[in-house]
C-alpha cells in the first residue's frame, strides 16, 4: 500500500529526517515511535505533501505522491489527523466533520457522517456545539472524526493521545482499534510507545531523523533496548 523510500526532509540546513525507508500493508496499524523532535511528525506531513523531501519517494500502490498537492493525495487516500487536534474552535462540531469531507458528493457526505457518528456518538450528542468549548478529549475524537469524513484508506495519526488524562487515552486506542477493525488503514505516530505497540501491528523506532529499529509490534515491545527508552523500564 504505502511505501516510503529513503526519504530525506530538511528545513533549511537541518537535515530532519534522514534516510528513512517503511512501509504499510493494507489493513495494518503501523507506528512511528521516538522522541519528541525525532522528525515523527515530518514524516507525516511530507506524506500528505504539506512538506516537499528532498530526497527519495513516497508511493502509494505504486504511485509515486512526491510533487501532487495535498488536495490531490487526500483524492488518494490519506488524510492526516494532526498533531494538537487543530479543531476550528469558532465553527459548530457539524461544521468542523463537513468541512473534512470537502469536495465530496452529498451522499458520500452523509454516509459518512453517519459513520463518525457511530463511531463517535459524543459527537453527534455535540453536533451543535461550538469546537472551542469541546473538553480535550472532545476534540481529539473532532479531530480524528473530520480526518474519517474524506474516507481515507489510510489514515495518518500524529501524537493523538497528547495532552489526555490516562482514561481518555485508553478510550482514544480503543477507537483507533475500531476505526482498523473496520477497514481503514492506520500509521500511527506516538510519543506513548506503550499504548502504540499495544494496538499496532509493526513498529519503527525514529531517532534523530533516522530509523534505527524496526519489527512486529511485540518483539519491539519487549526490546531491552526499546523498553529502556520508551517505557521507563
Amino acid at each position: 500500500m504505502l511505501d516510503v523510500r529513503d526519504l530525506n526532509v530538511r528545513y533549511g540546513p537541518i537535515h530532519a529526517v534522514r534516510g528513512v525507508s517503511l512501509s504499510v500493508q493494507a489493513g495494518e496499524i503501523v507506528t512511528i515511535i521516538g522522541a519528541n523532535g525525532a522528525g515523527k511528525s515530518t514524516i507525516l506531513k511530507t506524506l500528505v505533501g504539506l512538506l516537499r523531501p528532498s530526497g527519495g519517494g513516497l508511493y502509494l500502490d505504486g504511485e509515486n505522491l512526491t510533487g501532487l498537492t495535498p488536495a490531490a493525495i487526500v483524492g488518494r487516500g490519506l488524510a492526516l489527523v494532526p498533531e494538537g487536534r487543530r479543531v476550528f474552535p469558532r465553527l459548530n462540531v457539524l461544521d468542523n466533520l463537513l468541512l473534512g469531507g470537502y469536495g465530496k458528493p452529498k451522499r458520500q457526505m452523509e454516509e459518512n457522517l453517519t459513520q463518525v457518528f457511530d463511531v463517535f456518538p459524543r459527537l453527534r450528542e455535540r453536533r451543535r456545539q461550538l469546537a472551542g468549548t469541546l473538553s480535550g478529549g472532545e476534540q481529539q475524537m473532532l479531530a480524528m472524526g473530520r480526518g474519517l469524513m474524506s474516507h481515507p484508506r489510510l489514515l495518518l495519526l500524529d501524537e493523538p493521545s497528547m495532552g489526555l488524562a490516562p482514561l481518555l487515552v485508553q478510550q482514544i486506542f480503543e477507537t483507533i482499534l475500531r476505526i482498523n477493525e473496520g477497514g481503514t488503514t492506520i500509521l500511527l505516530v506516538e510519543q506513548n510507545a506503550h499504548m502504540a505497540l499495544a494496538v499496532a501491528d509493526r513498529g519503527y523506532v525514529l531517532e534523530t531523523g533516522a530509523l534505527v529499529l524496526a519489527g512486529e509490534a511485540e518483539a519491539l515491545a519487549t526490546n531491552p533496548q526499546i523498553r529502556a527508552a520508551y517505557l521507563g523500564e
